[in-house]
């Protein structure tokens, strides 16, 4: 049974992307540091699966190597990075750590190890590298603007991921991918903290006048998405990774509220109140995905009405998944500047 890594999955897009690894037949080896946005409630269903085995780990220790060379894996997914950017306005100095020498361990490891046996690294990025898109959608070969300490530090990676293909001649790949949504995504972020907040009683807190836009995409066809990169990518490359269906926050808000009002009795608090803005808030990304369409046959499957109905009856139907976090990580108002 071949082997493939995947960093950060204990994480939204990470346990997403080892179910579907897990159903196509791939024995996952799951390595996270576990910090407060990782779940087990995540991947409970593979924890005594044969096909699974997870391994506490930062992608910074040195340990990392001999994980590597264990286990010989045809592919490594990286996926493990700080990726709230509120928090990075906290403290930037996690995300540089993390997004930058992390990324920086796993390519030194990776070199050796490639060298020896074939094996590809998909590094998953980010579009807020490419800063705001006021007009139109940003291609690949746009350049890097990125706003905030998070976006600065995936940039960074991506950069590294880069230099270290064309000095070193690494089988590497990086996909930047527009916002995901979908079921076990930390209540940090804007949807499932909405659905709390709806399933809770209370109020739905947008930043500004709700005017910020972002390209949804539902999270199983991102997965898909870094399937096909692994199979059929070409090796340097970049892929952008998108849906082409912008929304503003205030229209996805306003989307929950009534997909929640046909599903159960909402409370008289469930209300859109506007909150200060975070500093250098971004107005509009937008991903060009024309090229993984084109050279790798991708295309989205979800639309987002259905995919954020299956995205609400998820959290409504697990609701211990809230309980396995801090209430405090879900409530509390970060990146005030």
């Amino acid at each position: 049974m071949k082997k493939i890594i995947v960093t950060g999955g204990l994480g939204f897009i990470g346990s997403n992307l080892i179910d579907l690894l897990i159903q196509k037949k791939f024995f996952v080896i799951n390595l996270d540091k576990v910090t407060y946005s990782s779940n087990f409630y995540n991947i409970k269903e593979h924890k005594n699966s044969k096909k699974y085995n997870f391994i506490r780990c930062d992608i910074k220790d040195k340990k990392l190597k001999k994980i590597f060379y264990k286990y010989k894996p045809t592919a490594i997914f990286n996926l493990a990075a700080e990726t709230h950017v509120d928090r990075s306005i906290d403290n930037p100095k996690n995300f540089i750590e993390s997004n930058i020498l992390g990324t920086f361990n796993l390519l030194e490891c990776f070199k050796e190890y490639s060298k020896k046996y074939k094996s590809r690294l998909i590094h998953i990025s980010t579009d807020e590298v490419y800063g705001d898109i006021l007009v139109g959608r940003s291609a690949e070969n746009y350049p890097y603007k990125p706003s905030s300490p998070y976006a600065a530090s995936k940039a960074s990676s991506d950069h590294l991921v880069n230099s270290y293909i064309r000095t070193f001649k690494i089988p590497a790949m990086v996909t930047n991918c527009s916002n995901n949504y979908g079921p076990k995504q930390h209540p940090e972020k804007l949807i499932p903290k909405m659905i709390f907040n709806i399933l809770n009683n209370r109020p739905l807190p947008i930043y500004g006048k709700g005017k910020n836009s972002r390209e949804w995409l539902y999270v199983k066809d991102h997965c898909e998405a870094l399937f096909k990169v692994f199979k059929k990518g070409k090796i340097g490359e970049f892929y952008n990774i998108g849906s082409n269906k912008n929304l503003n926050n205030l229209q996805v808000s306003k989307e929950l509220i009534k997909i929640s009002k046909k599903i159960l009795r909402i409370g008289k608090k469930v209300k859109v109140t506007f909150i200060k803005d975070r500093p250098g808030h971004d107005l509009r990304y937008a991903l060009n995905s024309n090229k993984i369409k084109k050279e790798l046959g991708w295309a989205p499957k979800t639309s987002f009405k259905s995919g954020i109905k299956s995205t609400f009856n998820w959290y409504n139907e697990n609701k211990n998944y809230y309980k396995s976090l801090s209430k405090k990580d879900i409530i509390k108002r970060l990146g005030k500047g």
